[in-house]
């Protein structure tokens, strides 16, 4: 009996849910569970918040616009994500047509699937691929040119906000900033393999920061007295001495902010080769789309902004667009109220 007693599991009580908006990622169960729990995700969603391991769309109506879907035709989301944009997509072609999504996330992509599979979506109108969006010369080689593509260059809501992927300061976590966590290497080691002036133009190059002499010079001072920057916490906490020469005021706090999101935004970009991806993509789009085909790209920084402008500036006056955007779309002040995360979004569009 004394054994049986022994082999028994110990009853283990939930974890309690603390509150309407409980502090750490793995407590938040309910918004971790949208399909059980909607009337929660509707609480989050109405105070401005994204709920825990969701994302909300952007601009969803401004890109189906644009994009004028109509059934039968084919389309590209190079970025899946969520699965958010491609849902809208998919609900205009009526059942006729196809659509294909890309995304390079390993852990989001199996999960997404599985949510657009339950929804009703399966492989006669919807294909999925893990594939870096820089590749989209490979897709349309294998499945033919598209009628409308669209690339939403932002962070999905669901990894910034797990701490185990290491995107956010707000939250202690490994320094990994990876969008595929099973290739290259982390932030963590990316910052010990660069030097003090290559930090430095990292930091000007990919986040434009102001701070960036500071931040190189005390990120190398930490490294030369034998510690490590392996977390979130840990770049935080340097990015915070690097600045401890501000006046302690009001708006420190607020330039500290600002600081570790230009930093995190700067490693990550590095890490991922984004502006290489972005750039690389740019090149190949026109060549993958239809007479005619129209695309549509969310850009979330000046950086990314730039280089889509001035590539596609160029690439008019080459004939490979018959139109292109003079001015961004951005999203409304309703939207922006709603959801935060769409402030710094800026839409433009080009027709071959």
């Amino acid at each position: 009996m004394e054994e049986n007693k022994e082999l028994e599991k110990p009853h283990k009580r939930r974890v309690r849910y603390k509150g309407t908006h409980p502090r750490k990622f793995e407590e938040k169960y309910k918004e971790l569970q949208p399909e059980k729990y909607k009337d929660t995700i509707e609480k989050v969603i109405r105070k401005g918040s994204t709920p825990a391991g969701m994302h909300i769309s952007i601009c969803v109506q401004e890109i189906l616009d644009f994009l004028q879907i109509q059934p039968g035709q084919k389309g590209l989301d190079c970025t899946l994500g969520y699965g958010g944009h491609t849902r809208k997509m998919l609900e205009c072609l009526q059942g006729e047509g196809h659509i294909y999504g890309l995304d390079v996330d390993p852990i989001e992509i199996v999960k997404t699937t599985d949510r657009l599979r339950k929804a009703g979506y399966g492989e006669d109108i919807l294909t999925i691929i893990q594939q870096n969006f820089r590749n989209i010369d490979l897709v349309a080689e294998e499945h033919g040119l598209f009628d409308f593509v669209l690339a939403d260059l932002g962070v999905s809501s669901m990894q910034i906000d797990n701490p185990e992927r290491g995107f956010s300061y707000k939250v202690e976590g490994p320094l990994d900033l990876r969008l595929n966590p099973d290739k290259g290497i982390s932030a963590a080691e990316r910052l010990r393999e660069l030097t003090r002036d290559e930090i430095e133009g990292m930091l000007r190059e990919n986040a434009d920061e102001p701070y960036a002499e500071q931040i190189a010079k005390e990120i190398m001072k930490t490294f030369r007295q034998g510690e490590q920057i392996d977390t979130t916490g840990q770049l935080k906490e340097v990015i915070e001495r690097a600045l401890v020469f501000l006046p302690d005021d009001k708006e420190k706090k607020d330039t500290i902010k600002k600081t570790c999101q230009r930093t995190f935004q700067a490693l990550r970009i590095d890490v991922n080769s984004e502006f290489e991806v972005l750039e690389e993509f740019l090149e190949k789009l026109p060549h993958i789309l239809a007479p005619g085909g129209r695309v549509a790209i969310l850009t979330f920084h000046s950086g990314e902004d730039r280089l889509v402008k001035k590539i596609w500036k160029r690439q008019q006056k080459e004939g490979l667009w018959s139109e292109v955007a003079k001015n961004v779309i951005r999203p409304s002040k309703e939207e922006c109220h709603r959801n935060g995360r769409a402030r710094s979004t800026k839409m433009r569009w080009a027709i071959k």
